[in-house]
């Protein structure tokens, strides 16, 4: 396995009442397991540690993580088959996850988790450019907080002339949701 590679995922947990969150997050392989590393403070993260599980979801739908981002939590979900929890319904592929070690941090805490189950529903055909657009302005919108306005503005100048070329109607709502989210960061910036 890739130690190295990031995959952008949507990951799923419960909490002990089984109340369901939804969270875009990038996840590593580190040998056969999977680490999380949430930021704190995370309900994801306080999830994960009072249930022991989680479930990693991988799809095409990029709105899903513009959605997660910009306060729209309410997709669709699954049951997951051999742990507490659910799975996006639209996951193209599934990973349920129990927790086996965490190397506490003050930042971002990693959670190393033990597959215990790996399910295909359907095939990955690719991302278009505008769907990775979307992904990378996800990432930056995720990350306003530390980043240079400057850099902000670039990568998106940048980004947008794939949307412009290749999005179809999911992928300008989900950059829409974004840029919303840029705009007003920047003006209640401005206004401090």
């Amino acid at each position: 396995m890739n130690n190295e590679m990031i995959l952008e995922t949507i990951i799923t947990t419960v909490d002990e009442n089984c109340q369901p969150q939804i969270a875009p997050m990038g996840v590593w392989w580190q040998d056969d397991h999977l680490v999380l590393a949430p930021f704190k403070p995370s309900t994801t993260l306080d999830n994960l540690q009072a249930t022991g599980h989680a479930v990693v979801n991988f799809t095409d739908d990029v709105s899903v993580f513009a959605g997660c981002l910009t306060g729209r939590y309410d997709w669709p979900l699954a049951a997951a088959e051999n742990i507490q929890g659910n799975r996006l319904h639209s996951a193209l592929r599934h990973i349920e996850l129990t927790l086996v070690d965490m190397q506490d941090d003050e930042l971002r805490p990693k959670c190393l988790c033990a597959p215990v189950l790996d399910k295909t529903h359907a095939p990955f055909n690719g991302y278009n450019r505008a769907q990775a657009a979307v992904l990378e302005l996800a990432i930056l919108v995720s990350r306003l907080h530390m980043l240079e306005p400057e850099k902000v503005h670039r990568e998106i100048e940048y980004l947008t002339i794939a949307v412009d070329k290749t999005a179809g109607p999911r992928e300008r709502q989900a950059w829409s949701w974004l840029m919303k989210r840029v705009d007003d960061y920047f003006l209640s910036s401005a206004a401090v």
